[in-house]
């Protein structure tokens, strides 16, 4: 069995630099959380997107385990737009009942699904048998998520934390098992 645990960044302090957008106080201390529930997993290696809030979120486990964060730009967040909308919460309520829309410049559902779903099969082949943290996003870990088990949808996206964690494990590409930790 190889165990992804997806890992929702923490809450970041919002700046318009969406790379550089750090953790916030809070978020600082949720990692450190993170870190601590994770510590009892045995993890093998972690694995994050670029962002800084993310990697910020996951890096503690790699020091933990006396490794480097392995940063793979595919596990980012999905791109919604390039031009501002009026309203995030109806800008992403439309791309999740409309699979194939998307804004201008930005990802499609579909689009940004296969990117992380090709980046998760990648993983899951190149680390077989292992425990692998990643650290993501909430809306482009769900639509992963969905890849592999329908159940996870738009009304699941809404009612996640931040950060939040879930272990998924999958004999080869099939996925077995899900838990919330």
């Amino acid at each position: 069995m190889t165990v992804i645990y997806f890992v929702r960044h923490a809450h970041s302090t919002y700046t318009p630099d969406e790379m550089g957008r750090p953790l916030s106080e809070q978020g600082l201390r949720d990692a450190d959380m993170v870190t601590e529930l994770l510590a009892k997993e045995a993890i093998d290696l972690v694995i994050t997107s670029p962002y800084k809030r993310a990697i910020q979120t996951v890096e503690g486990v790699a020091k933990r385990i006396g490794s480097d964060v392995r940063i793979y730009p595919d596990f980012r967040e999905r791109l919604l737009t390039i031009e501002p909308v009026e309203s995030f919460e109806e800008a992403i309520y439309k791309v999740w009942t409309d699979p194939s829309f998307s804004f201008p410049g930005g990802e499609s559902n579909i689009e940004a699904q296969k990117r992380g779903v090709e980046a998760t099969l990648e993983v899951l082949e190149q680390y077989e048998g292992k425990r692998i943290v990643i650290g993501t996003h909430g809306n482009l870990m769900v639509l992963i998520m969905q890849y592999f088990d329908e159940r996870f949808d738009f009304s699941f996206w809404q009612q996640l934390a931040m950060p939040d964690i879930y272990k998924m494990e999958f004999k080869r590409n099939n996925l077995k098992s899900v838990e919330r930790l």
